[in-house]
């Protein structure tokens, strides 16, 4: 019996890697160039009222001027979903990071 371990899951993309970062603790990294509006993944989702974060979400770190946006969308469950998107061409080396953005609520 043999195992095609080709369509596994894998928590992050395999042009990013999580290393240390000079911004704060660990960070998210290109292990090769990536080019702008590459979508590269969920990072987080909502399941029953509850904001779960995936790998992908938890290793960006802020910064005003960031390489990376996160774009949400509804899936089929009428959920809301938020993949992290290239906002500009990532150099191998280069660490991917978000402007932080909380959502407002006002009465």
């Amino acid at each position: 019996m043999s195992i095609n371990f080709k369509n596994t899951w894998r928590p992050l993309p395999s042009c990013v890697t999580i290393k240390e970062s000079i911004i704060d603790g660990l960070g998210l990294f290109a292990v090769e160039d990536i080019p702008i509006g590459t979508d590269l993944g969920l990072m987080r989702f909502m399941y029953h009222d509850t904001l779960i974060r995936t790998a992908l979400g938890s290793f960006p770190n802020h910064c005003e001027d960031s390489n990376c946006v996160n774009i949400s969308s509804i899936n089929e469950h009428g959920d809301e979903e938020y993949n992290l998107v290239t906002s500009q061409d990532i150099k191998i080396g280069d660490e991917l990071t978000l402007c932080y953005q909380m959502k407002q609520y006002y009465k």
